[in-house]
Protein backbone atom coordinates (compact mmCIF):
# COMPACT_ATOMS: atom_id res chain seq x y z
CA UNK A 1 0.00 0.00 0.00
CA UNK A 2 1.14 3.64 -0.85
CA UNK A 3 2.50 4.97 2.64
CA UNK A 4 1.82 8.54 1.67
CA UNK A 5 -1.93 7.70 0.43
CA UNK A 6 -2.59 6.32 4.04
CA UNK A 7 -0.94 8.78 6.28
CA UNK A 8 -3.21 11.15 4.28
CA UNK A 9 -5.72 9.47 5.22
CA UNK A 10 -5.14 9.20 8.48
CA UNK A 11 -4.69 12.76 9.14
CA UNK A 12 -7.90 13.85 7.42
CA UNK A 13 -9.54 10.77 10.01
CA UNK A 14 -7.81 12.49 13.42
CA UNK A 15 -8.89 16.05 11.83
CA UNK A 16 -12.67 15.04 11.54
CA UNK A 17 -12.31 13.64 14.87
CA UNK A 18 -11.09 16.40 16.47
CA UNK A 19 -13.53 18.36 15.24
CA UNK A 20 -16.43 15.69 16.79
CA UNK A 21 -14.73 16.41 19.95
CA UNK A 22 -14.84 19.57 20.21
CA UNK A 23 -18.16 20.19 18.93
CA UNK A 24 -19.52 17.46 20.99
CA UNK A 25 -18.15 19.42 24.01
CA UNK A 26 -19.13 22.84 23.12
CA UNK A 27 -22.76 22.15 22.88
CA UNK A 28 -23.28 19.64 25.87
CA UNK A 29 -21.46 22.14 28.12
CA UNK A 30 -23.71 25.16 26.46
CA UNK A 31 -26.69 22.89 26.78
CA UNK A 32 -27.08 23.34 30.93
CA UNK A 33 -25.99 23.02 34.25
CA UNK A 34 -25.41 19.41 35.52
CA UNK A 35 -24.99 20.00 38.52
CA UNK A 36 -29.06 21.24 39.17
CA UNK A 37 -29.79 18.02 38.08
CA UNK A 38 -27.27 16.30 40.39
CA UNK A 39 -28.51 18.17 43.48
CA UNK A 40 -31.86 19.44 42.98
CA UNK A 41 -33.55 22.76 42.56
CA UNK A 42 -33.65 23.31 46.49
CA UNK A 43 -29.97 22.08 47.65
CA UNK A 44 -28.82 25.14 49.25
CA UNK A 45 -26.25 27.68 47.25
CA UNK A 46 -22.60 25.76 49.39
CA UNK A 47 -23.34 22.47 47.72
CA UNK A 48 -23.73 23.46 44.85
CA UNK A 49 -20.70 25.31 44.99
CA UNK A 50 -18.69 22.67 46.48
CA UNK A 51 -20.00 20.12 43.35
CA UNK A 52 -19.39 22.91 40.33
CA UNK A 53 -15.75 23.21 42.22
CA UNK A 54 -15.72 19.37 42.56
CA UNK A 55 -16.19 18.67 38.94
CA UNK A 56 -14.32 21.60 37.36
CA UNK A 57 -17.15 23.39 36.39
CA UNK A 58 -16.36 26.77 38.13
CA UNK A 59 -13.57 27.52 35.33
CA UNK A 60 -13.45 29.07 32.47
CA UNK A 61 -14.90 27.18 29.18
CA UNK A 62 -11.83 27.47 27.26
CA UNK A 63 -9.66 25.50 30.41
CA UNK A 64 -12.41 23.35 30.79
CA UNK A 65 -11.85 22.37 27.24
CA UNK A 66 -8.32 21.92 27.23
CA UNK A 67 -8.11 20.20 30.19
CA UNK A 68 -11.24 17.81 29.03
CA UNK A 69 -8.64 17.43 25.74
CA UNK A 70 -5.91 16.30 27.71
CA UNK A 71 -7.62 13.57 29.78
CA UNK A 72 -9.15 12.00 26.52
CA UNK A 73 -5.31 11.50 25.65
CA UNK A 74 -4.88 9.55 28.38
CA UNK A 75 -8.01 7.60 28.56
CA UNK A 76 -9.89 9.86 31.15
CA UNK A 77 -13.18 10.77 29.94
CA UNK A 78 -14.71 12.08 33.45
CA UNK A 79 -16.91 10.76 36.13
CA UNK A 80 -20.74 10.00 36.56
CA UNK A 81 -21.84 12.62 38.31
CA UNK A 82 -23.93 10.19 40.50
CA UNK A 83 -21.96 7.84 41.85
CA UNK A 84 -18.43 8.86 40.84
CA UNK A 85 -18.30 5.72 38.23
CA UNK A 86 -15.59 6.34 35.64
CA UNK A 87 -17.59 7.55 32.56
CA UNK A 88 -15.48 5.35 30.21
CA UNK A 89 -15.99 1.94 32.70
CA UNK A 90 -19.58 2.73 31.99
CA UNK A 91 -19.00 2.50 28.60
CA UNK A 92 -17.19 -0.48 28.67
CA UNK A 93 -19.26 -2.08 30.48
CA UNK A 94 -22.14 -1.70 27.73
CA UNK A 95 -20.20 -1.94 24.75
CA UNK A 96 -19.71 -6.05 24.75
CA UNK A 97 -24.02 -6.05 24.47
CA UNK A 98 -23.77 -3.83 21.92
CA UNK A 99 -21.03 -5.30 19.88
CA UNK A 100 -22.99 -8.85 20.01
CA UNK A 101 -26.02 -6.95 18.50
CA UNK A 102 -24.81 -4.90 16.08
CA UNK A 103 -22.29 -7.90 14.94
CA UNK A 104 -25.23 -10.24 14.48
CA UNK A 105 -27.06 -8.08 12.55
CA UNK A 106 -24.72 -7.16 10.10
CA UNK A 107 -23.63 -10.86 9.61
CA UNK A 108 -27.18 -11.75 9.16
CA UNK A 109 -27.87 -8.51 6.88
CA UNK A 110 -25.00 -9.57 4.91
CA UNK A 111 -25.74 -13.19 4.52
CA UNK A 112 -28.76 -11.71 3.17
CA UNK A 113 -27.95 -8.81 1.21
CA UNK A 114 -25.08 -9.71 -1.20
CA UNK A 115 -26.81 -12.90 -2.68
CA UNK A 116 -30.24 -11.43 -2.67
CA UNK A 117 -28.48 -7.99 -4.58
CA UNK A 118 -26.61 -10.16 -7.15
CA UNK A 119 -29.35 -12.79 -7.53
CA UNK A 120 -31.51 -9.32 -8.56
CA UNK A 121 -29.08 -8.04 -11.12
CA UNK A 122 -28.53 -10.98 -12.80
CA UNK A 123 -32.43 -11.61 -13.04
CA UNK A 124 -33.35 -8.11 -13.96
CA UNK A 125 -37.13 -7.40 -14.20
CA UNK A 126 -37.96 -10.81 -13.22
CA UNK A 127 -40.24 -11.67 -10.04
CA UNK A 128 -36.55 -12.24 -8.20
CA UNK A 129 -35.55 -9.23 -8.44
CA UNK A 130 -39.01 -7.33 -7.95
CA UNK A 131 -38.82 -9.21 -5.07
CA UNK A 132 -35.66 -7.91 -4.05
CA UNK A 133 -36.49 -4.65 -4.35
CA UNK A 134 -39.35 -4.99 -2.62
CA UNK A 135 -37.65 -6.21 0.00
CA UNK A 136 -34.83 -3.22 -0.27
CA UNK A 137 -37.53 -0.09 -0.16
CA UNK A 138 -39.64 -1.69 2.59
CA UNK A 139 -36.39 -2.13 4.82
CA UNK A 140 -34.71 0.89 3.92
CA UNK A 141 -37.95 2.81 4.20
CA UNK A 142 -39.89 1.51 7.84
CA UNK A 143 -38.54 3.46 10.77
CA UNK A 144 -36.68 0.91 13.20
CA UNK A 145 -38.91 1.36 16.10
CA UNK A 146 -42.04 1.60 14.67
CA UNK A 147 -40.97 -2.09 12.98
CA UNK A 148 -39.46 -3.46 16.02
CA UNK A 149 -42.98 -2.77 18.40
CA UNK A 150 -44.77 -4.68 15.33
CA UNK A 151 -42.31 -7.31 15.73
CA UNK A 152 -43.20 -7.20 19.90
CA UNK A 153 -46.62 -7.02 19.17
CA UNK A 154 -46.83 -9.51 17.11
CA UNK A 155 -44.45 -12.36 18.42
CA UNK A 156 -44.07 -11.69 22.02
CA UNK A 157 -47.47 -10.25 22.94
CA UNK A 158 -49.35 -12.49 20.42
CA UNK A 159 -47.82 -15.38 19.41
CA UNK A 160 -45.79 -15.37 22.76
CA UNK A 161 -42.80 -17.19 21.24
CA UNK A 162 -40.36 -14.44 21.89
CA UNK A 163 -38.86 -11.89 24.26
CA UNK A 164 -39.43 -8.41 23.99
CA UNK A 165 -36.77 -7.63 26.38
CA UNK A 166 -33.73 -8.49 28.14
CA UNK A 167 -30.15 -9.85 27.10
CA UNK A 168 -30.36 -12.69 29.05
CA UNK A 169 -30.51 -15.71 26.45
CA UNK A 170 -29.93 -15.75 22.36
CA UNK A 171 -33.55 -15.72 21.82
CA UNK A 172 -33.80 -12.67 23.34
CA UNK A 173 -31.50 -11.21 20.11
CA UNK A 174 -33.75 -12.57 17.71
CA UNK A 175 -36.35 -9.67 17.40
CA UNK A 176 -34.07 -7.09 17.60
CA UNK A 177 -31.15 -8.26 15.05
CA UNK A 178 -34.07 -9.23 12.75
CA UNK A 179 -34.97 -5.03 12.82
CA UNK A 180 -31.71 -3.90 12.73
CA UNK A 181 -30.45 -6.36 9.95
CA UNK A 182 -33.89 -5.37 7.84
CA UNK A 183 -32.86 -1.70 7.37
CA UNK A 184 -29.14 -2.61 6.93
CA UNK A 185 -30.04 -5.45 4.49
CA UNK A 186 -32.23 -3.43 2.32
CA UNK A 187 -29.55 -0.70 2.19
CA UNK A 188 -27.06 -3.08 0.90
CA UNK A 189 -29.16 -4.87 -1.49
CA UNK A 190 -30.13 -1.58 -3.34
CA UNK A 191 -26.38 -1.10 -3.53
CA UNK A 192 -25.29 -4.26 -4.35
CA UNK A 193 -27.79 -5.02 -7.26
CA UNK A 194 -26.75 -1.11 -8.89
CA UNK A 195 -23.15 -1.95 -8.75
CA UNK A 196 -23.79 -5.69 -10.43
CA UNK A 197 -25.71 -3.78 -12.60
CA UNK A 198 -23.57 -1.37 -13.88
CA UNK A 199 -20.03 -4.11 -14.12
CA UNK A 200 -22.98 -6.50 -16.30
CA UNK A 201 -23.24 -3.69 -18.71
CA UNK A 202 -19.64 -2.75 -19.13
CA UNK A 203 -17.94 -3.87 -22.20
CA UNK A 204 -15.17 -6.05 -21.28
CA UNK A 205 -18.42 -8.09 -20.01
CA UNK A 206 -20.30 -8.28 -23.35
CA UNK A 207 -16.43 -9.12 -25.03
CA UNK A 208 -16.55 -11.69 -22.21
CA UNK A 209 -19.45 -13.04 -23.29
CA UNK A 210 -18.34 -12.64 -27.12
CA UNK A 211 -15.30 -14.48 -27.18
CA UNK A 212 -17.73 -17.73 -25.24
CA UNK A 213 -16.34 -17.39 -21.86
CA UNK A 214 -19.16 -19.20 -20.04
CA UNK A 215 -21.24 -17.55 -17.52
CA UNK A 216 -20.66 -18.33 -14.10
CA UNK A 217 -16.83 -17.67 -14.86
CA UNK A 218 -17.55 -14.25 -16.59
CA UNK A 219 -19.82 -13.80 -12.70
CA UNK A 220 -16.76 -15.07 -10.83
CA UNK A 221 -13.55 -13.27 -12.08
CA UNK A 222 -14.99 -10.48 -14.45
CA UNK A 223 -18.32 -9.31 -12.82
CA UNK A 224 -17.98 -9.87 -9.19
CA UNK A 225 -15.05 -8.46 -8.19
CA UNK A 226 -15.28 -4.91 -10.67
CA UNK A 227 -18.67 -4.86 -8.33
CA UNK A 228 -17.56 -5.50 -4.73
CA UNK A 229 -15.71 -1.50 -4.63
CA UNK A 230 -19.33 0.52 -4.23
CA UNK A 231 -20.28 -2.63 -2.24
CA UNK A 232 -17.05 -2.67 0.15
CA UNK A 233 -17.97 1.15 0.39
CA UNK A 234 -21.69 0.87 2.07
CA UNK A 235 -20.20 -2.71 3.95
CA UNK A 236 -17.77 -0.26 5.97
CA UNK A 237 -19.97 2.96 6.07
CA UNK A 238 -23.02 0.51 7.10
CA UNK A 239 -20.43 -1.56 9.51
CA UNK A 240 -19.44 2.26 11.42
CA UNK A 241 -23.36 3.01 11.57
CA UNK A 242 -24.33 -0.08 13.47
CA UNK A 243 -23.31 1.15 16.66
CA UNK A 244 -25.10 4.54 16.21
CA UNK A 245 -27.78 2.97 14.43
CA UNK A 246 -28.61 0.32 17.58
CA UNK A 247 -29.38 3.30 19.68
CA UNK A 248 -33.39 3.40 18.98
CA UNK A 249 -33.27 -0.57 18.45
CA UNK A 250 -31.76 -1.00 22.20
CA UNK A 251 -34.10 1.34 23.76
CA UNK A 252 -37.64 -0.29 22.06
CA UNK A 253 -36.24 -3.59 23.17
CA UNK A 254 -34.35 -2.41 26.53
CA UNK A 255 -31.55 -3.95 25.31
CA UNK A 256 -28.41 -3.27 28.21
CA UNK A 257 -26.05 -1.71 25.51
CA UNK A 258 -24.05 1.50 24.56
CA UNK A 259 -27.48 3.01 23.44
CA UNK A 260 -30.01 2.71 26.07
CA UNK A 261 -26.90 4.13 28.41
CA UNK A 262 -26.71 7.19 26.01
CA UNK A 263 -30.69 7.68 26.37
CA UNK A 264 -30.61 7.05 30.36
CA UNK A 265 -27.28 9.52 29.88
CA UNK A 266 -29.21 12.16 28.33
CA UNK A 267 -32.15 12.01 30.29
CA UNK A 268 -29.93 12.48 33.47
CA UNK A 269 -27.58 14.93 32.25
CA UNK A 270 -24.41 12.47 32.92
CA UNK A 271 -22.23 15.00 30.90
CA UNK A 272 -19.12 12.58 30.97
CA UNK A 273 -21.20 9.61 30.02
CA UNK A 274 -22.50 11.42 26.84
CA UNK A 275 -19.30 12.75 25.96
CA UNK A 276 -17.48 9.38 26.17
CA UNK A 277 -20.50 7.74 24.55
CA UNK A 278 -20.57 10.28 21.09
CA UNK A 279 -16.63 10.65 21.26
CA UNK A 280 -16.35 6.39 20.73
CA UNK A 281 -19.00 6.66 18.08
CA UNK A 282 -17.54 9.30 16.25
CA UNK A 283 -14.34 7.05 16.60
CA UNK A 284 -15.85 3.76 15.20
CA UNK A 285 -17.75 6.23 12.09
CA UNK A 286 -14.32 7.75 11.67
CA UNK A 287 -12.12 4.65 11.58
CA UNK A 288 -14.73 2.66 9.92
CA UNK A 289 -14.47 5.30 7.31
CA UNK A 290 -10.79 5.41 6.80
CA UNK A 291 -10.98 1.35 6.69
CA UNK A 292 -13.24 1.72 3.87
CA UNK A 293 -10.88 3.80 2.14
CA UNK A 294 -7.36 1.45 2.83
CA UNK A 295 -9.68 -1.51 1.22
CA UNK A 296 -10.96 0.25 -1.68
CA UNK A 297 -7.24 1.53 -2.61
CA UNK A 298 -6.60 -1.95 -1.89
CA UNK A 299 -9.11 -3.33 -3.93
CA UNK A 300 -8.70 -0.92 -6.89
CA UNK A 301 -4.93 0.20 -7.16
CA UNK A 302 -5.74 3.26 -9.18
CA UNK A 303 -7.72 5.14 -6.07
CA UNK A 304 -3.56 5.56 -5.29
CA UNK A 305 -2.60 7.18 -8.18
CA UNK A 306 -1.86 10.89 -8.78
CA UNK A 307 -4.29 10.72 -11.32
CA UNK A 308 -7.38 9.19 -9.06
CA UNK A 309 -6.23 11.67 -6.73
CA UNK A 310 -6.48 14.36 -8.97
CA UNK A 311 -10.36 13.30 -10.14
CA UNK A 312 -11.28 13.43 -6.35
Amino acid sequence: MNFNFFVIKLVRALLTLGVVITFTFVVLMLSGDPIENLVGDDAPPEVVEYYTIKYGLDRPLHEQYFSYIGAIMVGDFGVSFSDDTPALELVLEAIPKTIQLGLTAFLVSLAISIPLGVTAALHRNKPIDRFAMSFAVFGFSIPNFFFGICLILLFSLTLRILPSSGSDTWWHLILPVITLATHEAGTVVRFTRSAMLEVLNKSYMRTAKAKGVPRRPRIQWHALPNAAIPIVTILGLRLGHLVAGSIVIETVFAWPGVGRLLVNSVTSRELAVVQAILIIVATTMVFANLFVDVMYSWIDPRVRTGGAADKE
